[in-house]
C-alpha cells in the first residue's frame, strides 16, 4: 500500500477523472464501461492510501447491494421467461392511437419503474419501444424519449424507484419510506408525466396523425419460469402494501421490516424453485453492482477529504431551502451524476425534514430529464437502441428535456 500523498488530494482528483471519463467514455482506442471507470476510481483511492481497506469495506452499503441484487433477480426472471413482454403487450394492446399509446407508456413504465427500479425497466423497455416503432411505423426517437422520461419521472415517487432514492430511504431510516415518498411525490409525479406527454406531442406533432394502431400479442416463452416470476412480482407488491399497512395501523415491527428483506423474500421463489436459478444469477447486472460498490468506496474517500463540505460551506447555499436543494441537485447531477450526488450531499443535511429529503430525491431524479448524462437509465436506453441501429443525440434529447425539466422542478417546488 502506497503512502498517502499530502501535496494533492488524490480522492478529489480521482473523482474528477471518473466523471470526465464517464462523460467522454473513450480512452485511446478502447471504450471503457461506466462500471470500469468507477472501479478504477475506487482502486485509485484505495491503493494511494486515501482510504484504508477496512474503511472501504465498511463504506459499502450492504442493504443497498443486497436489495439491488434481489431486484435484479426478479427483473431478469420476468424478462427471461417472456412474462414481462407478455404483460406489456396485453396492456399496450388497449391503445387505439398514438396519443393513447404514449400515455400508456408514460404511466405504465413510470409506475413499473417505481416498483422494479428505473434501470430495470430501461433495459426491458428499449426493445419493446423499437418493436412498436418498427411494427406501428412510429419514429423510434419519439418512443425512446417517451421511455426515458417515463422511467425517470415515475421512479421519483418510490424509495425503490431508483438507486439514489434507495440511498435516501436507507440512510434516513424512514419508518415507512413508501408512504413518505407517495405522500409528497405521487401527485407531482402524475402531473409531470402528463407534462411529458404534452411536450412530446408538441415537439413530435408530425407523428400524431390519428391513425389507428393494432398491436399484436406475444406468447410467454417459458411458462414455468413465468409462474415463478408472477409469484415473485405479486409477493413484492403484497409485502410493500403489508409494510405500509403495518405502519399505518401502528402495529409493531413495521420499521424493522426493511426494504432489503422485502426484496430478498420476493426473490426467494425464483432462487429456491427455479431450475434456471444459476443462469439467472449469472445474467443479472453484476456490472451495476460493481459500480455501486466502487462508488461507495470512492465517495467515502472524497467525504473524508473534507473538500466537498468546505466548498458547499463557502458557497453560503441554504441547504434547508427546498428551491436550493432542487436546483443544486438538478444541476450538480449533470456534473457528478445523481447517485454520487446523493451519496455526497445527504450527510450535509442536518436533521432534514421529510420535505428536504423528498426535494433531494425529486431533484436528483428529475435531473435525468435535462441531459442524456443526467441518468444512467438514459445511457442504458441509448446504448441498447444503438445495437439495433437507432439512437438519440444530445441535442435531440435536450430540446425536449430542458423545457420539461424546468417545468418538472416548478411542479415539485409547488407541491413541496
Amino acid at each position: 500500500m502506497l503512502e498517502a500523498v499530502n501535496y494533492a488530494n488524490i480522492s478529489v482528483m480521482a473523482l474528477a477523472a471518473v466523471f470526465v471519463l464517464i462523460a467522454v467514455r473513450q480512452v485511446g482506442k478502447n471504450s471503457l464501461a461506466i462500471w470500469q471507470i468507477m472501479l478504477l476510481g475506487a482502486l485509485t483511492v484505495l491503493f494511494t492510501g486515501q482510504i484504508s481497506p477496512e474503511d472501504a469495506a465498511r463504506a459499502i452499503n450492504l442493504d443497498v447491494m443486497i436489495f439491488l441484487g434481489a431486484m435484479f433477480v426478479i427483473g431478469e426472471c420476468m424478462q427471461e421467461s417472456g412474462y414481462l413482454l407478455y404483460l406489456f403487450n396485453q396492456f399496450f394492446g388497449k391503445a387505439r392511437n398514438l396519443d393513447q399509446l404514449l400515455l400508456l407508456i408514460l404511466f405504465a413504465m413510470g409506475f413499473l419503474s417505481a416498483l422494479l427500479m428505473n434501470d430495470t425497466i430501461a433495459i426491458i423497455g428499449t426493445p419493446l419501444m423499437l418493436y412498436f416503432a418498427r411494427t406501428l411505423k412510429i419514429a423510434p426517437k419519439l418512443l425512446l424519449q417517451t421511455l426515458a422520461f417515463a422511467v425517470t419521472i415515475g421512479s421519483a415517487m418510490s424509495p425503490i424507484g431508483n438507486p439514489q432514492n434507495l440511498l435516501i430511504a436507507v440512510n434516513a431510516n424512514l419508518s415507512n419510506p413508501f408512504l413518505v415518498f407517495l405522500q409528497y411525490l405521487l401527485l407531482p409525479t402524475v402531473a409531470n408525466l402528463l407534462l411529458a406527454y404534452l411536450l412530446l406531442r408538441l415537439f413530435y406533432k408530425e407523428q400524431f396523425q390519428n391513425r389507428p394502431l393494432e398491436i399484436c400479442q406475444e406468447e410467454i416463452s417459458d411458462p414455468a419460469l413465468a409462474r415463478l416470476s408472477r409469484i415473485s412480482f405479486v409477493l413484492l407488491i403484497a409485502l410493500i402494501l403489508a409494510k405500509m399497512g403495518v405502519v399505518i395501523l401502528g402495529v409493531g415491527g413495521g420499521g424493522e421490516f426493511r426494504l432489503t428483506y422485502i426484496a430478498l423474500i420476493s426473490a426467494l421463489p425464483i432462487l429456491l424453485f427455479s431450475s434456471k436459478r444459476y443462469g439467472i444469477l449469472r445474467n443479472i447486472d453484476w456490472c451495476t453492482l460493481i459500480f455501486f460498490a466502487s462508488m461507495f468506496v470512492l465517495m467515502d474517500a472524497v467525504w473524508r477529504s473534507g473538500i466537498f463540505q468546505s466548498l458547499l460551506a463557502g458557497s453560503n447555499a441554504d441547504l434547508a431551502s427546498i428551491p436550493t436543494i432542487l436546483a443544486l441537485s438538478v444541476l450538480l447531477s449533470q456534473l457528478i451524476s445523481n447517485v454520487p450526488l446523493v451519496a455526497l450531499c445527504q450527510p450535509l443535511l442536518i436533521n432534514p425534514s421529510p420535505q428536504a429529503l423528498m426535494a433531494l430525491a425529486a431533484g436528483s431524479t428529475i435531473a435525468g430529464n435535462l441531459f442524456i448524462l443526467g441518468a444512467a437509465s438514459n445511457v442504458i436506453i441509448i446504448q441498447n437502441a444503438e445495437k439495433s441501429g437507432e439512437t438519440l443525440t444530445f441535442l435531440e434529447f435536450a430540446r425536449v428535456g430542458v423545457p420539461l425539466t424546468v417545468l418538472n422542478v416548478l411542479v415539485y417546488w409547488l407541491f413541496l
